[in-house]
């Protein structure tokens, strides 16, 4: 399990999301203040979880690491959308690019993993074709 690449990355995407828990998002504001990023960041954390512990199921693994990207990316859009309507301008801290880092780490993750399973499935279609002979 922690030989392959794409559990590297999954272990640094749920570790940019867990730190999301803790961090400030602007000023004083943290993430969890805010019950809807509170919300998204729970789902997150806990499909990162799953792509990180389901490493025997490998297309649940990939579904669930592409899915957490996916939402990821969509709660980077609403921070980028909460940053241009601010009339005040706060300063947002380096924690709201955690998000992007995360996304691209869980897509590199999905990618690794479906290399591992093309791979699998292409040793399992030889070792049937020499079972035949």
């Amino acid at each position: 399990m922690w030989q392959r690449i794409q559990t590297l990355y999954l272990l640094l995407a749920t570790g940019l999301v867990a730190a999301l828990f803790f961090c400030p998002k602007a000023g004083d504001i943290s993430y969890t203040e805010y019950w809807p990023y509170a919300i998204l960041l729970i789902i997150i954390a806990f499909l990162q979880v799953m792509a990180l512990t389901t490493w025997k199921h490998r297309v649940f693994q990939m579904r669930t690491a592409s899915l957490a990207a996916i939402i990821l990316l969509g709660l980077q859009i609403w921070l980028v959308v909460d940053f241009i309507r601010s009339h005040n301008t706060p300063i947002f801290h380096i924690t709201a690019v955690f998000p992007v880092v995360a996304t691209i780490l869980d897509f590199l993750a999905a990618r690794s993993i479906l290399a591992d399973e093309l791979l699998v499935r292409s040793a399992d279609r030889l070792r049937a074709a020499k079972r035949k002979r």
